[in-house]
């Protein structure tokens, strides 16, 4: 099973979701090659101490949402590892239905760049990030999430 069919299987289930996943609550809605887009509802139990949501929050949706976007292109023999991210927080976010599309911007043969925009259940951009990611080549057993 490709990479990308691995992401697919995530989506439907067939394949568990990240423990990260799990515990923030957000799914994979839709993956196609260099594209995944990620859904979360925020809850208080997500807020900060001023009553939005916590900023690390909304970071680490946008960040699965360009890794698993980049996974989808890796081969069998690849891994990834983050090497810089970038968010920009254009509007707070109280109780909201989040949409995060992560996706491939250009893959070289040692580094990919990617990009998210994160939209509330209205359609407004509430946030964007940039990320870098390293490609790893070795061990496949070593994978921190098994898709096959």
């Amino acid at each position: 099973m490709s990479r990308l069919e691995g992401m697919k299987k995530m989506m439907t289930g067939e394949v568990p979701i990240a423990p990260v996943a799990e515990v923030l609550g957000f799914q994979v809605v839709e993956v196609e090659e260099g594209r995944v887009v990620i859904e979360m509802e925020v809850s208080d139990r997500l807020h900060n101490p001023m009553g939005t949501l916590h900023g690390g929050i909304l970071c680490d949706i946008a960040d699965a949402a360009m890794g698993y976007a980049f996974v989808t292109t890796l081969s069998d023999d690849e891994l990834f590892t983050t090497v810089e991210i970038k968010f920009n927080f254009l509007k707070p976010i109280f109780k909201a239905k989040l949409r995060a599309e992560g996706k491939l911007i250009k893959k070289g043969s040692t580094v990919g760049l990617l990009e998210c925009h994160v939209y509330d259940e209205k359609g407004s951009l509430v946030g964007h990030s940039t990320s870098t990611c390293m490609i790893l080549k070795g061990n496949p057993e070593r994978k921190r999430v098994q898709l096959k």
